[in-house]
C-alpha cells in the first residue's frame, strides 16, 4: 500500500469545549506544513493512526480529534449519564472552530470518512472561508433516505440478518425508524435492555459489511460497542441534527431534511476543490447519492475504486486518498472568506 510511514503525534491534549465535554486531539508531521484536519466516521467511531499516514508528515500539519462522545474525548458516550443532547452536527461544528482557533490556524484542508464526509460537507456549508480542500472518502450526506436504506432497505439483500435487527426493538416500532427505535432502547435505565441494543445494532452493523456476526474486533469491546451504537442511533434517529438553526439564508429551508439538507445547499461549495473517493461496491451507491453531489458541486472531482466498498483502508482506496492528500499538499492556502448565515 502507498501509506506514508506511521508517525507519532508531537502534540496532543485535551480541549474544553463547552457543555461539560472535552474534546481530545493530536498533530503530527510538519508544525510549519499545511494543516489539514481529520473527521473520523461512525458517528462515534474515534480517530485511529492509520489516517495519519495519508499525508505526507513532511509537507502537512495533520490534526486528529476523537469527535465528543467517542475515543478519548470525554465524557464518553458509553456512560448512561452522558447527555447526549450536546451532542449535535452543529455544536461538533462550533467545537471544529474552537480547535482551529487553538491551534492558531486558519485554514485547512479538511478530510472526512464515511460521517466524517457529512461533519466535512457541512462545515464547510458554513464556514467556506477556513477550508482550503475537501478529501471526502466512504461519501454520505446524512439524508433520511440513506438511513433509510442503511436501516431497512438493506434487509432485501441480508433477510436473514434483517429479521433478527427489526426483531430487536418492540413490535409496535418495527415499521418505523429503526434508528429512533433503537436509540430509545439504548437510553433505557435498564443496563441489560442496553447492552442488547448494543450487541442487536452491531451484529447489524457487521453483517451489512458484510462479515460474520461479531466479526469485527472493535465490536466486542463493550465500551465501544456501547458508545458507538448509542452515539450512531442517537444522529439516525434524528436525521443528523442538520435541520438545526435553518434562518433566512441561502437555502429553501421547507422540506429539508427530507430532500437532504447537504444536497441542497451544495452551491455553497463552490470555490472549494474536492476530492471524492467511493468505492464501487459501497451500498450507500444505491442511492446515487455521491453522483448527484459531484454534478452539484462543479469544484469537485470523483474517483471511483473498482471491487472496494465502504473501506477506507482497502488499496486502491489508499492510493487514491494518498494521491489527493499529495497534490493539494502543493496547492496555496489562499486568502480567509467570511463564513456564510444559513
Amino acid at each position: 500500500m502507498p501509506l506514508y510511514p506511521e508517525t507519532e503525534p508531537y502534540e496532543n491534549g485535551m480541549l474544553d469545549v463547552g457543555d461539560g465535554n472535552h474534546v481530545h486531539w493530536e498533530t503530527c508531521g510538519n508544525p510549519d506544513g499545511k494543516p489539514a484536519v481529520v473527521l473520523h466516521g461512525g458517528p462515534g467511531s474515534g480517530s485511529t493512526p492509520y489516517f495519519r499516514r495519508l499525508f505526507d508528515p513532511a509537507a502537512y500539519r495533520i490534526v486528529l480529534l476523537d469527535q465528543r462522545g467517542s475515543g478519548r474525548s470525554t465524557p464518553h458516550a458509553s456512560r448512561p449519564d452522558t447527555d447526549m443532547k450536546v451532542n449535535t452536527t452543529g455544536q461538533l461544528i462550533t467545537d471544529l472552530e474552537e480547535l482551529r482557533r487553538h491551534l492558531g490556524i486558519d485554514r485547512w484542508l479538511v478530510w472526512g470518512v464515511s460521517f466524517g464526509s457529512v461533519l466535512a460537507l457541512r462545515y464547510a456549508q458554513t464556514h467556506p472561508g477556513v477550508v482550503s480542500e475537501l478529501v471526502l472518502t466512504g461519501v454520505a450526506t446524512g439524508s433520511d433516505a440513506e438511513v433509510e436504506l442503511l436501516t431497512r432497505g438493506l434487509g432485501r439483500i441480508f433477510p436473514e440478518a434483517f429479521a433478527r435487527f427489526r426483531s430487536g426493538v418492540p413490535e409496535s416500532e418495527r415499521d418505523g425508524n429503526l434508528a429512533a427505535a433503537y436509540n430509545r432502547l439504548l437510553e433505557s435505565p435498564d443496563p441489560e435492555v442496553r447492552e442488547r441494543a448494543a450487541r442487536a445494532w452491531t451484529d447489524w452493523e457487521t453483517a451489512v459489511i458484510p462479515a460474520p456476526p461479531r466479526s469485527v474486533a472493535r465490536y466486542e469491546d463493550p465500551v465501544f460497542r456501547m458508545g458507538f451504537a448509542r452515539t450512531v442511533t442517537h444522529y439516525w434517529g434524528n436525521g443528523h441534527f442538520l435541520d438545526e438553526g435553518e434562518s433566512d439564508g441561502e437555502g429553501t429551508g421547507e422540506g429539508a431534511r427530507g430532500d437532504g439538507v447537504i444536497l441542497r445547499d451544495a452551491h455553497l461549495l463552490q470555490g472549494i476543490p474536492g476530492t471524492l473517493v467511493q468505492g464501487e461496491l459501497d451500498f450507500g451507491n444505491l442511492l446515487g447519492t455521491v453522483w448527484r453531489l459531484q454534478h452539484a458541486w462543479p469544484d469537485s472531482e470523483l474517483v471511483l475504486v473498482g471491487d472496494t466498498g465502504h473501506n477506507a483502508g482497502a488499496t486502491g482506496m489508499a492510493e487514491a486518498l494518498v494521491a489527493a492528500t499529495d497534490r493539494y499538499a502543493r496547492r496555496p492556502l489562499g486568502a480567509v472568506r467570511p463564513a456564510r448565515r444559513l
